[in-house]
């Protein structure tokens, strides 16, 4: 396939990480026909794939070395250039990302830890202030990459120590975000060409971080706008302040806080030596990449394809089969079941570059471990991944327990409570609702448990916990208001057997918790 002269322009200034040269040939990509924008988004795409492993082995070498001189610049060099490609990626996709109620304060604040990575974010005093939580209807990572994309034109105004201030607050009843600086200001010039794609105000600049901006907060029906810095009582005033004014909330319930905030679970000690990883993938730097991760700590084999990777799985068991779902031929997910279908007790953690609720749902129902995807953001979460994946031998997968009937509902919804009744009793079982949150387990153990994502004493994360602890080893299937990826992979990572959506009827819902239970019990 010929490539546009525009976009081999912008290909190669990415790769000699000219900024000037690559906004002016993506100017010129704005300006061609919406084809080659597409062509665009999905070349820049594939070249994550290089970018991941120069991250990563410089990421490996920090651990070695410190973060410093030269190295400190790659690193930073090299997430400018992610930056890059998933702006342009994010401004040429026409599709809606899903959404749902979030914590708000719980995202910036993800944002916010995000920002401190890059090193060049270590010359900036970043403060966010938050009196109380705020939900919003929206999507997680999108309000993630909102508030991120608003730090970094913060700091990239500056050439030297700077601060940034987020506040969080209230205009009425709709949440409102700032993000003030100190800054040079923005000049008159570009005031009012602000939010359009390669405008920008400094140097360092791309033009797309706001573009990208102003697009997800249409999304999030919010507004964004540049708005005088005595919107804030701050000594003294700042320079720059950006509001993002969100609609209303109609009686939405309140995330818990303490649940944004929680620590992280320790990585766990280094698997023994001789475990045996399988790496399944056909990008050569991907394979490497694992193999000097975690080549002193098992024994790391390689596969380009699935056909491979069965052939190795044919002439012995591995402890874990990490692969890509997009491999040539027989997909990731396509060797996930076939592996299952060669060892019932086969674990698998599958990778992608182009991540989907159809895919992770998939995932969630072969019973995978994880869901990473690319590019990944921090190797060393990866290695931490992979190490307790293989050090766990338990089976991910749980069978109904035998010789019960009763079924442990967590719902707090009656109406919801009332078709999960009706749906077991159809499958011969009994339905114990709880609508509050359960001490203790009980002497005799449920066959499986079905918990509600918005079960409001435990909502999200802590109820997939809760139905964990109450289920004593049994299956547990989750509802969820509104299915999204997020929910998908943290119901995933919990060993879940499934999610369903909260509002299926008593027929529909009895067939597919009966499909689900069933899967659990194979």
């Amino acid at each position: 396939m010929d490539i546009p002269a525009p976009l081999a322009q912008l290909l190669q200034a990415l790769d000699a990480s000219d900024l000037p040269a690559a906004k002016a040939a993506a100017a010129e990509l704005r300006r061609s026909p919406s084809g080659n924008t597409q062509l665009a988004a999905e070349v820049l795409h594939e070249l994550r794939q290089p970018l991941l492993g120069v991250k990563a082995y410089a990421q490996m070498l920090s651990e070695e070395l410190g973060m410093r001189g030269p190295l400190k610049q790659m690193l930073a060099q090299v997430e400018r250039m992610e930056q890059i490609i998933s702006d342009f990626t994010r401004l040429a996709s026409e599709r809606p990302a899903p959404q749902q109620t979030v914590s708000l304060v719980a995202h910036v604040q993800a944002a916010a830890r995000a920002f401190g990575l890059n090193p060049d974010s270590s010359r900036v005093s970043l403060q966010v202030e938050a009196r109380e939580d705020f939900t919003v209807q929206g999507n997680g990572r999108l309000l993630e990459q909102l508030t991120l994309n608003l730090l970094n034109n913060a700091r990239d105004a500056v050439s030297g120590p700077a601060r940034v201030k987020v506040v969080l607050g209230r205009e009425g009843a709709s949440p409102v975000m700032y993000v003030a600086d100190w800054g040079p200001g923005v000049p008159e010039a570009v005031r009012h060409h602000l939010f359009e794609p390669y405008v920008t105000g400094n140097k360092r600049g791309t033009g797309l971080g706001l573009a990208v901006c102003k697009r997800i907060a249409q999304e999030h029906h919010a507004q964004l706008e540049l708005v005088p810095a005595s919107v804030l009582a701050e000594q003294p005033a700042p320079t720059t302040v950006f509001r993002v004014l969100f609609p209303a909330p109609a009686a939405l319930p309140t995330a818990p806080h303490a649940q944004a905030s929680a620590p992280s679970p320790a990585a766990p000690a280094p698997a023994p030596a001789r475990r045996r990883l399988l790496v399944v993938d056909d990008e050569e730097i991907i394979r490497s990449v694992f193999k000097d991760l975690m080549g002193r700590e098992c024994e790391v084999l390689e596969a380009v394809d699935a056909e491979e990777a069965l052939a190795h799985l044919k002439r012995g068991p591995v402890d874990l089969l990490v692969t890509d779902k997009n491999l040539p031929g027989l997909s990731g997910l396509e060797l996930a079941q076939r592996a299952r279908e060669l060892d019932p007790g086969s674990r698998v953690i599958l990778m992608t570059g182009y991540p989907s609720l159809v895919t992770a749902q998939q995932a969630l129902e072969l019973g995978l471990l994880d869901y990473l995807l690319k590019p990944f953001d921090d190797i060393r979460e990866v290695r931490a991944k992979l190490r307790q994946a293989l050090a766990s031998t338990t089976p991910i997968r749980r069978a109904i327990r035998p010789g019960s009937r009763r079924v442990d509902v967590l719902e707090d919804s009656p109406a919801s409570a009332r078709r999960l009744t009706e749906a077991l009793a159809q499958m011969g079982l009994e339905a114990r609702v709880l609508d509050a949150e359960p001490g203790e387990p009980t002497v005799e153990p449920p066959a499986a448990v079905v918990v509600s994502w918005d079960f409001g004493p435990a909502h999200g994360r802590q109820a997939l916990e809760l139905a964990r602890k109450l289920g004593q080893g049994a299956p547990f299937v989750v509802l969820a208001e509104y299915l999204s990826q997020e929910t998908m992979l943290e119901a995933l990572r919990a060993g879940a057997s499934g999610c369903l959506p909260r509002e299926l009827q008593a027929p529909e819902l009895s067939h597919e918790l009966s499909r689900l239970l069933e899967q659990a019990r194979s």
